[in-house]
């Protein structure tokens, strides 16, 4: 018998070898040459802008606050249903060690938001509770909540058709919608001050959180087909559209927020826009798992792929190309 992902009697999850899924391995090795920690990005810069009067628009500073808030709590909800659901169901050995790095990962992320608070002297009460106080970022964060009801219940397995069915669905909440509809209209924001010039401390930040997902949700789709193909009686028609319909409402809930983000144009940049750019990532999240487009939307923002890549890495104190061991490692283009 075969190794699975789920619901195998010969997997022993402390025997991680031989290895099966070799993606779960890549990816591990891939988060590892990724490492980084917000202290390393000089923020200096940032707080002279944040202190300024002039230096940013109320506009500007309201889309800044807003990504703070929302990423603040976000970051931590996504490492809970880590720890606390997801690893427990999945036993393979490789993706577990996998897992355990994206825990890991989920933790900077976290820092990086209390590193920024700190350093630019934000009010935590008003950051921190902005996932309550604003409606848009509310109902994002309440979609997930029920999108992923299933892997909290300390009574659901893995075990029968259905079962799996509910495990994929709160997986592609999980992977698919949180990290890769409802992190995409902030990260389209944020890193449009980095091209500016303004906020870069923050912007690189974000750059690197973006890198980091990037992976998070690839693992994610892989885990997500591995299971469809070793359960192929769970990716029924009915089952399809119901992907489809909360991929849907996933996105158009991130329109939303990026609306109430962005009441007016900043840096050229506006909320139809990024609500564009959303529907286009949409298409490509259902796209990945064998799902037909809805949107047909066009990439307004092609500087997206060139970020999301990260060809070069920073001396970030000397904003110099450098040649860090860990980013030869990633065999990055020029």
């Amino acid at each position: 018998m075969e190794k699975r992902i789920l619901n195998c009697s010969i997997t022993d999850p402390n025997k991680i070898l031989p290895i099966k899924y070799d993606w779960a391995r890549r990816y591990y090795k891939t988060g590892v040459a990724n490492n980084w920690t917000p202290e390393e990005v000089n923020m200096q810069k940032d707080v002279e802008m944040w202190r300024s009067p002039t230096a940013l628009t109320p506009d500007e500073r309201r889309v800044v606050m807003w990504n703070m808030g929302f990423f603040s709590t976000a970051e931590s909800l996504t490492a809970n249903n880590i720890v606390l659901s997801i690893y427990k169901h999945i036993t393979n050995p490789e993706c577990r060690q996998y897992l355990l790095r994206q825990a890991f990962e989920e933790a900077i992320h976290t820092d990086t938001f209390i590193y920024c608070c700190d350093t630019l002297g934000l009010d935590p009460d008003e950051v921190y509770t902005m996932y309550i106080n604003i409606p848009s970022i509310r109902r994002k964060d309440e979609f997930v909540v029920e999108m992923t009801r299933s892997l909290l219940d300390p009574g659901f397995t893995t075990r029968g058709t259905r079962n799996i069915q509910r495990f994929v669905h709160d997986l592609v909440g999980y992977y698919l919608i949180m990290e890769g509809v409802f992190f995409y209209a902030g990260f389209a924001m944020m890193l449009s001050f980095l091209r500016r010039n303004k906020m870069v401390g923050v912007g690189e930040q974000f750059q690197f959180i973006l890198r980091d997902e990037s992976v998070h949700l690839a693992f994610g789709t892989d885990l997500i087909n591995t299971i469809v193909a070793e359960n192929p009686e769970i990716w029924t028609e009915d089952f399809q559209k119901e992907i489809t319909a909360n991929i849907i409402r996933g996105v158009e809930l991130e329109c939303e927020y990026a609306r109430d983000c962005l009441p007016r144009p900043i840096m050229g940049l506006n909320a139809e826009t990024v609500a564009e750019y959303v529907r286009y990532i949409g298409d490509r999240r259902l796209e990945k798992i064998g799902l037909d487009r809805v949107f047909y939307a066009e990439n307004p923002f092609p500087w997206m792929s060139e970020i999301i890549d990260l060809r070069k890495e920073k001396n970030f104190f000397e904003t110099r190309v450098t040649e860090y061991k860990s980013a030869g490692a990633l065999h990055w283009d020029d």
